[in-house]
């Protein structure tokens, strides 16, 4: 509903309209690497359905704007990305991660953690959303950082940048869980002239020494209570 609100407001001033969706358009991808032309692989009454199905359906509405009324509209498909001032229980893997090992909690991995995700940091996400409302280009765009880790592999990686004594508690996995992700970014590439730059092991500590200053903060403030 706020996708079609703010589509009837760009009609009405002549905006250019950016749609924020998601690699979840995808699905469980039965493609490797993911390309923009990849129709999906979605469950539409599962467990995540609302949120993929929805974002299917916030793309679908931005096209009829387009080409029924003539709105100029651009469309990212954002891959997962971490950074900075992120909400501290979000629910999102690299936030879950780092919040936990600061805590001296385990890292909660779901199923035997050998799914795959791919993890831009939060600069090089912008980068492309700016190249991508300059351009001339409708999209859809891949935004995303190739690399691709198994959540294994991840919580190595945060334990090597916060605690080498952290530990992993293993739960059910959850329904509908992409087994693979990862991006295929040539398009971008070739017509916004995008890349990411800033590879996990360098964006990681940034995000990690603002969530201690966070949490150190949120613990004092307990103490003091």
């Amino acid at each position: 509903m706020g996708t079609l609100n703010m589509l009837g407001l760009a009609k009405r001033i002549g905006a250019r309209f950016l749609l924020t969706s998601t690699s979840e358009v995808y699905g469980d991808p039965l493609e490797h690497p993911q390309k923009e032309t990849y129709w999906g692989n979605v469950n539409p009454i599962g467990e995540r359905s609302c949120y993929d199905e929805g974002k299917r359906t916030a793309e679908t509405l931005t096209m009829d704007y387009h080409r029924g009324d003539g709105v100029e509209v651009r469309i990212a498909r954002i891959f997962n990305t971490y950074g900075p001032r992120m909400c501290l229980d979000d629910g999102r893997v690299v936030s879950n991660f780092v919040a936990q090992v600061i805590r001296k909690q385990p890292m909660t991995v779901y199923g035997d953690g050998k799914q795959t995700r791919s993890f831009q940091y939060v600069s090089d996400l912008v980068n492309g959303l700016v190249a991508l409302m300059d351009g001339e280009h409708v999209g859809p765009f891949n935004l995303g950082n190739p690399g691709e880790f198994t959540m294994l592999e991840l919580a190595e990686v945060v334990k090597a940048t916060i605690d080498s004594s952290a530990t992993i508690e293993f739960r059910p996995n959850t329904a509908d869980d992409p087994h693979m992700r990862k991006p295929d970014i040539t398009k971008a590439k070739e017509l916004l002239n995008w890349e990411p730059k800033v590879p996990l092991k360098e964006g990681l500590p940034l995000m990690v020494n603002d969530f201690r200053n966070r949490i150190l903060n949120e613990d004092e403030g307990k103490g003091m209570k």
